[in-house]
């Protein structure tokens, strides 16, 4: 596949008997994705070198104190006080898009001001959906009387409505980009996704590109927007997933050739939020290989 200009829309092949309709998102959790074209992001240039910062750490913005995970809630177990005044983020500790909200929470300093609610999908509790989400999804967020969902809506949520440190810079053209990248994460999963069980991976290939590209746009740190930030956090927790499973089953290095991608990977693997967070590779490859059996 020719790489597309930025800023052009790209479609997948359509044919529905070749490439039926991609349900990526059942793939990690019970999620929806906007239906959006696959769109590349624009004024990308892939020549700018950048400077590595300091990261920091979630130790600098809590206790430092290792927070105690609970166990997942399923369909034995009986519901929290719901609306009780206390602020409640409920995800899956499996789930990427519910990853994103939890690394937010984590590395804003609220683990003492979210609670996590845990809920096991594959048996989850009918209270869940009777009683606190009806879409039956997760992440969800139960803050002053409501309850609030979408994994890039929540981010942003939690950026402008808690304290901690911010996760979006102050440069206009920063924050325009960041936007931009934010938009094109659905269209960036379905490329990967497609490739699962393609012979090529061409449009996997194509995104990823378009990453490397991305953070070299700005030239002042290893993250997309120089220091780490929301679109960091919103595509983290998917190529935690696509790293392993596609060097497992296609024999594929997303970082060969991808030096900025491959830093970018590095540094951010050091961001205490977002490591604790984090499953097993081998653990995620073998549970890609199940979904995907069918494709491979």
């Amino acid at each position: 596949m020719a790489a597309a200009t930025p800023g052009t829309s790209v479609s997948l092949r359509t044919s529905s008997a070749a490439n039926p309709r991609l349900t990526f998102p059942s793939v990690f959790c019970i999620c929806s994705v906007p239906k959006t074209p696959l769109r590349y992001p624009r004024n990308i240039h892939p020549h700018v070198k950048f400077s590595r910062i300091s990261p920091l750490s979630a130790s600098a913005m809590s206790s430092g104190v290792k927070e105690v995970l609970p166990p997942a809630l399923d369909s034995s177990s009986e519901p929290p006080a719901i609306f009780d005044g206390t602020t409640k983020l409920y995800i899956s500790y499996t789930c990427p898009y519910a990853q994103r909200v939890w690394i937010t929470r984590n590395y804003k300093g609220l683990q003492d001001k979210i609670k996590l609610i845990p809920i096991d999908l594959q048996n989850r509790p009918a209270w869940y959906k009777e009683k606190v989400y009806p879409p039956n999804k997760v992440p969800s967020l139960e803050h002053n009387n409501e309850v609030k969902g979408e994994s890039l809506d929540l981010i942003k949520y939690l950026e402008g409505n808690f304290e901690g440190p911010s996760l979006l810079p102050d440069d206009p053209a920063k924050r325009e980009f960041a936007e931009e990248l934010l938009s094109y994460t659905n269209s960036f999963n379905q490329a990967v996704v497609s490739s699962f069980k393609a012979d090529s991976i061409n449009e996997a290939g194509a995104a990823f590109d378009y990453l490397e590209n991305a953070l070299g746009k700005f030239g002042d740190g290893p993250f997309v927007l120089g220091t780490f930030s929301l679109v960091d956090i919103a595509y983290a927790p998917f190529i935690e997933r696509y790293q392993p499973f596609l060097l497992d089953v296609k024999k594929y290095n997303i970082t060969e050739g991808r030096p900025k991608l491959a830093a970018w990977i590095q540094e951010i693997n050091k961001i205490e939020a977002y490591e604790v967070t984090k499953r097993d590779p081998k653990e995620l490859a073998e549970a890609f290989k199940r979904r995907f059996s069918s494709r491979l």
